[in-house]
């Protein structure tokens, strides 16, 4: 009998799913080793919603968290516009990327290398939870964590962003269901999402805007792609 594949806790039952769909550190340092290949994320600009929100003024300075930051493109817009940065992501390759870039532009990131689900995250500690890719690689039986780890990083009132997949997209974004995902073991490269089923797995949140992202590839300035939503929430 192999004790370490013996479920006791409810914790054990969410690694031993992880296990099935969640693709290992190795693929993801894999991902961004080759900084020279054509990724339209590996630009070092940022989402062009990102702006907006600032442009609008509904986000200001403050103390934000980035999920999954790849190599800082956001991170970094967010530092040049006054914010204390934590940027998150599970690729070692990545974060040291990050952290080159940041130095060229002079600016301070708190890159962390970790997976989401074990940062330890002080309740009510940002104003702003970003999210540009993320999601949609996170297999359903994490989202109950995902949700209760953003509500907890989150000051009262505070903001919380997201850049997922159009289900059936140019992008991908695969049209399953939550179920078939298990049933055909794995995320086809990242799961699709209709506003609908935004609305729902967000519904403790208070929609601020949900749009399709604008197409920017023209742009020396902003990150745009068509196939992603991005999404504004606050935290009732």
């Amino acid at each position: 009998m192999v004790l370490s594949e013996t479920i006791t806790t409810y914790e054990d039952v969410l690694n031993m799913l992880d296990s099935l769909l969640r693709e290992p550190t190795a693929f993801w340092d894999g991902f961004y080793e080759n900084r020279e290949k054509k990724i339209p994320f590996f630009e070092n600009l940022p989402d062009e919603n990102l702006i907006h929100y600032f442009d609008s003024e509904l986000l200001g300075s403050g103390r934000v968290l980035e999920l999954g930051c790849g190599p800082g493109r956001n991170a970094i817009y967010l530092a040049q516009k006054g914010c204390s940065v934590d940027a998150v992501d599970l690729s070692k390759e990545a974060l040291e990327w990050g952290k080159e870039r940041a130095a060229e532009k002079k600016v301070h990131v708190n890159f962390i290398q970790r997976n989401i689900f074990e940062l330890e995250v002080e309740e009510g500690q940002y104003d702003f939870v970003y999210d540009s890719g993320c999601f949609h690689h996170i297999a359903p039986h994490r989202r109950i964590n995902y949700l209760e780890m953003v509500k907890k990083a989150l000051k009262p009132k505070g903001l919380y962003s997201i850049i997922c997949f159009v289900e059936g997209g140019i992008l991908g974004g695969a049209d399953i269901s939550d179920w078939e995902v298990y049933r055909q073991r794995s995320l086809k490269g990242g799961l699709g999402f209709s506003e609908e089923k935004i609305k729902t797995i967000f519904k403790d949140f208070e929609v601020v805007e949900i749009r399709k992202m604008r197409n920017m590839e023209q742009s020396k300035e902003a990150f745009g792609v068509q196939g992603l939503w991005t999404g504004l929430f606050m935290k009732k």
